[in-house]
């Protein structure tokens, strides 16, 4: 039977974030895409210019809807811009018994646009995170959530352990913005693991947290191991990187069916 994997995210009308980005990445590993969107944005490859957010009982009804007929084997969550949104998907994920859920804690965007107010990043860090099976955050998130810079890898490796003090799940450190390696750590169980890579040369990067974690719930519902998860994601992301898609003024999309 086709494995179903559901993002619950922000809708990003130029295509190359958020849902749609989570959506393609889902189509292209051959799964059933299903979505509940928390926000939605007006928004190019050049930035950000406006958020309308979906009530807490809507989100709600999306969810019941979803669960209550097509249950998911993974879960995706990504822009949740909110308190009232959080707590929200908190109460459901914990109701249906949630499983194999990533949450990418996005708090910035490639362009560098705020999404998250401080009070909403206070919901998230002490009650959405602690759910996922993984979360992913980048660079400038992992300094959020840890309080501290990070210029090397040693330096993500405290980032990572001070982290996991607050959730029950693994943490993938996303190391792209470091300047000299292309590489990510996952700290699962007190132990890190690191994945190294080529760094690709290109400014076109909108949507790669988006697509990143998509690939992995999509391998986390085919019962692949989170390292198997993250290494074969990693794989899928590089390939849309290389592809060389070049569309819009700004940090251009990700080349999602590359593959095909």
């Amino acid at each position: 039977m086709i494995k179903k994997v559901l993002t619950i995210a922000g809708s990003d009308c130029s295509g190359g974030a958020g849902i749609q980005a989570d959506i393609k990445t889902i189509t292209a590993h051959k799964m059933y895409a299903m979505s509940a969107i928390t926000a939605l944005t007006a928004q190019n490859t050049t930035g950000v210019y406006g958020i309308f957010d979906a009530s807490p009982e809507f989100i709600e009804n999306q969810i019941d809807c979803i669960f209550q007929d097509i249950r998911p084997d993974a879960i995706k969550i990504g822009m949740v811009s909110n308190s009232r949104t959080i707590e929200t998907i908190v109460e459901k994920l914990i109701q249906y018994q949630a499983e194999n859920i990533v949450i990418d804690p996005v708090m910035v965007s490639t362009s560098g646009s705020e999404l998250l107010s401080y009070e909403a990043r206070e919901t998230l860090i002490y009650k959405l995170l602690p759910l996922g099976t993984v979360i992913t955050p980048n660079i400038p998130e992992a300094q959020v959530l840890c309080g501290f810079k990070i210029e090397n890898e040693e330096d993500m490796v405290r980032a990572a352990v001070s982290i996991s003090k607050n959730i029950h799940g693994a943490v993938l450190v996303k190391g792209g913005h470091l300047v000299h390696d292309a590489v990510d750590l996952l700290y699962e169980n007190n132990s890190p693991y690191w994945f190294k890579s080529e760094r690709v040369i290109t400014t076109n990067t909108h949507g790669t947290g988006c697509t990143l974690s998509s690939a992995i719930a999509c391998n986390l519902a085919e019962g692949k191991s989170l390292y198997e998860s993250i290494e074969r994601a990693k794989e899928y992301l590089t390939g849309a990187l290389k592809a060389g898609l070049d569309l819009g003024k700004g940090s251009g999309p990700l080349e999602h069916t590359y593959w095909w």
